[in-house]
């Protein structure tokens, strides 16, 4: 990353502080026990709102390259935006807020099972876990939506030198 940032080649989605926003909905789903559940659906609008402004991003850089032609132009542009929206539809939205529900909601059921502490402790602790739980997810599921799209949907659109450096979603982190 720093050395892509040094060459002044930066993606504001997946270089600086703005990827956090696609962070959003995980952060909702471990303090949906603290929060009315309008924060915890707005969270989804800001991180799926990351989502697509990504795709767009990639669509424009896509458009900015060379093809043979205006119809190879439009599908090469088309696949990164579907490419980007799927990817991180899954990475960054679905998965990670999923799973980060399921933890937090067996975790706060393992708590009122084993110990007797207050609601509000109880509550507290699941956020917590929720939250210290989000680094760490993270990785497995970026790699398991690439090792997805590279087996399934790459294969059918051939993505191509053109292409490979937009849909390809690793960080150096």
């Amino acid at each position: 990353m720093e050395n892509d940032i040094e060459k002044g080649d930066v993606d504001i989605f997946r270089d600086t502080p703005v990827r956090y926003l696609g962070y959003t909905n995980e952060v909702g789903e471990a303090f949906r026990a603290q929060v009315p559940v309008r924060l915890v659906h707005l969270s989804y609008v800001v991180a799926s709102g990351y989502v697509v402004a990504d795709a767009v991003h990639k669509g424009w850089e896509a458009s900015q390259k060379q093809y043979e032609d205006s119809n190879q132009k439009r599908s090469r542009v088309g696949w990164a935006v579907a490419d980007t929206l799927i990817w991180q539809g899954l990475a960054s939205v679905a998965i990670p807020g999923f799973t980060i529900n399921r933890i937090c909601t067996f975790t706060g059921v393992l708590l009122k099972r084993g110990v007797s502490w207050p609601g509000p402790a109880r509550k507290w602790v699941t956020t917590a876990v929720g939250l210290l739980s989000i680094p760490i997810i993270i990785k497995p599921i970026d790699k398991s939506v690439d090792y997805l799209m590279e087996n399934t949907l790459r294969r059918w659109y051939h993505v191509g030198p053109v292409l490979k450096d937009l849909v390809h979603h690793n960080r150096n982190d």
